[in-house]
């Protein structure tokens, strides 16, 4: 399983590097780039004869011909073939450490930035090692505080809602953000507003359907032989890119160094609903806004790359920045006694660079077919493959009724991602 998922990720992150219109050839492909959507804008550019008024003589100037219908629908390919990425590797990326133990998730967090941090460094040298922009920092930071929240919903609140909150904010905000041109974004304006409404509402109801599928993961959790403790399963379930933990698993009251205990504990139910709830919309928030420092410069900084993989090291350093200040404050209060768990280590890394290839794929969705499609799409993909795995391999999903609800899911989510694509179709 790991070879199979290592190769995969190798491959995948050479597509998110060298595929057309995206490629490595430093500030030149910026350029063509930028020429071939400021040719979108405006209208074809055809070869001009200009003569000179003080001579006889008449210089001919070559610009580039505006691309082709051809190589427009080509350049959107490329973008839904990266969602498409970005949907697997979201969706399968916590599959490796599905079989280990996390504890409170902190450790395991660190190991994931850094396998983030990672990806992000051979992106850089692959792109030439583009300009960086502090800014851009500002979004990883963005998303690895609302990943430190995952843990204390989950307890709070329990898997289903606090998942239901967060990815429908998360859908909300990143969609709004880009559509409307909130924070100093530029609006972007899809071809057929009506598709795209509607894509948005059922990606939104589709979060809420999957509310309903009853999982038997926490009786498989309780099943389990003693002597197989120490790597007992932690599930893990994701409809976006953040580790999702089994508030069902308790360790042994002798175990008390693996003790996943947390502060949320000492609260009443009430509180922790309060509590829960609101972490909920934080961390939902802060995951759709994790994208607008990159969009900002692109749109407000004189020569700034229009390539969103130019901007994928500086958010990445973000990630690995706030990732590790949380770990150490973690420490701290744990009286330098954290808990680690050795056996994590690997799989987590390979978690951490699945992710990063997921996001990567997100930026150049991002950079073609823009956040008010791109959106829509992959933060409610994701859950599909989760499900198949759920259903298919590990067995947390069964019974009728779960598997109807299931399909019914998948028929709204995917009915939500088509219209969002069919609204980037010009004259549909």
């Amino acid at each position: 399983m790991y070879k199979f998922i290592v190769v995969i990720s190798l491959l995948t992150c050479l597509f998110t590097t060298f595929v057309p219109g995206v490629t490595c050839d430093g500030s030149v492909a910026d350029k063509d780039t930028a020429l071939y959507f400021d040719s979108l804008r405006n209208e074809d550019v055809t070869n001009t004869t200009t003569a000179l008024p003080t001579t006889n003589v008449t210089v001919i100037s070559t610009v580039q011909p505006s691309p082709t219908p051809n190589t427009t629908d080509n350049h959107y390919a490329v973008g839904f073939i990266a969602a498409g990425v970005a949907v697997v590797f979201f969706g399968s990326n916590f599959v490796p450490v599905k079989k280990f133990e996390t504890g409170d998730g902190m450790f395991f967090q660190w190991i994931l930035v850094s396998g983030i941090w990672i990806v992000g460094l051979i992106v850089n040298m692959i792109r030439h090692v583009p300009t960086f922009h502090p800014l851009a920092m500002l979004g990883g930071f963005l998303w690895a505080t609302g990943n430190v929240t995952v843990v204390p919903i989950i307890k709070t609140i329990g898997l289903g809602l606090g998942m239901c909150i967060w990815g429908s904010l998360n859908l909300l905000m990143g969609w709004a953000s880009g559509r409307f041109g909130w924070f100093g974004l530029k609006p972007e304006k899809p071809y057929n507003e009506v598709l795209n409404y509607v894509g948005v509402g059922l990606a939104v109801f589709s979060v809420l359907i999957y509310l309903m599928v009853q999982s038997d993961v926490s009786q498989q959790s309780t099943t389990k032989d003693k002597s197989d403790q120490d790597e007992d399963i932690q599930p893990i379930l994701s409809t976006e890119h953040v580790q999702v933990l089994d508030e069902a698993h308790l360790p042994s009251p002798s175990d008390e160094e693996n003790s996943d205990a947390s502060w949320v504990d000492k609260f009443s139910p009430a509180k922790r609903r309060i509590i829960g709830c609101g972490l909920a919309v934080i961390a939902g928030c802060l995951y759709g806004l994790n994208f607008a420092p990159c969009i900002w410069i692109q749109d407000n900084v004189d020569g700034a790359s229009t390539n969103g993989l130019d901007y994928v090291f500086a958010h990445f350093c973000g990630i690995y920045a706030t990732g590790t200040l949380y770990f150490t404050i973690y420490c701290i209060l744990m009286k330098n006694k954290p808990k680690i768990f050795p056996k994590l280590i690997l799989p987590a890394l390979v978690s951490g660079v699945m992710w990063a290839i997921a996001q990567s794929a997100w930026f150049i969705a991002n950079f073609t077919l823009q956040e008010s499609v791109s959106f829509p799409i992959i933060t409610t993909g994701p859950a599909i493959i989760a499900s198949i795995w759920g259903v298919v391999v590990f067995k947390e999903i069964k019974g009728k009724r779960n598997i109807l609800i299931l399909m019914l899911a998948f028929i709204i989510t995917i009915a939500g991602a088509v219209l969002s694509g069919l609204s980037k179709i010009e004259n549909l």
